[in-house]
């Protein structure tokens, strides 16, 4: 059962969700040409919100040792916003530090419910950023439990490493969050990646 918090915005309810910390595992499988880069992995994952209609996203991950008594080693880090997709108008904050003009838009479920798509979902904007000088825009939707997204677009630095597109898939199953990621990187095309299964954290 979900519970939505008395003070979530109505734009958020379709992700409600989401909210909250998830603590789990899951396993790198990625061909890298002839190799596999096969690890398992820890990972926590945050979703929150500050009272603006989207979602604030963090997760960090972290390699189990290989060897008994070892220490786990830090692996990656990604923070993020998550939101349905819809033109900002007067009554939304920005650009840069400007406030909205008005009442808010979509400030009720009947308004949110307009948002709905032709598949009987909202499409969703979600923004990704890695310390590795990689930002992700990924576009899709979620419908009910499930979350599907795409790369749109894919900045890197000029140090970054090669990494031209993903795509990620979110469920929820019998209380638990689980996902699969795709990535399309170091010369190669898009192809099996990592997937975990992660539980609500107290």
């Amino acid at each position: 059962m979900i519970e939505l918090p008395v003070d979530l915005p109505a734009e958020l309810v379709p992700l409600s969700w989401l909210i909250g910390v998830w603590e789990g595992s899951g396993v790198i499988d990625y061909a890298v040409g002839d190799e596999s880069v096969t690890h398992e992995f820890g990972q926590r994952v945050s979703f929150s919100h500050d009272g603006l209609p989207y979602l604030n996203y963090t997760s960090y991950t972290w390699l189990f040792p290989e060897e008994e008594g070892g220490e786990p080693r830090p692996l990656a880090a990604e923070t993020g916003y998550w939101r349905l997709a819809r033109p900002l108008g007067e009554g939304d904050p920005g650009p840069a530090l400007l406030p909205g003009v008005g009442e808010r838009p979509f400030a009720d479920a009947e308004a949110v419910e307009t948002l709905r798509n032709e598949a009987g979902g909202f499409d969703l904007e979600v923004s990704v950023i890695h310390p590795g000088g990689v930002s992700e825009l990924y576009l899709g939707q979620v419908k009910g439990p499930r979350i599907d997204l795409a790369t749109d677009a894919v900045m890197r630095t000029q140090g970054a490493k090669d990494y031209a597109a993903a795509t990620r898939l979110y469920g929820l199953v019998e209380g638990h969050l689980l996902w699969a990621w795709d990535i399309a990187a170091l010369g190669q095309d898009l192809r099996t990646h990592a997937s975990a299964r992660l539980a609500k954290a107290d």
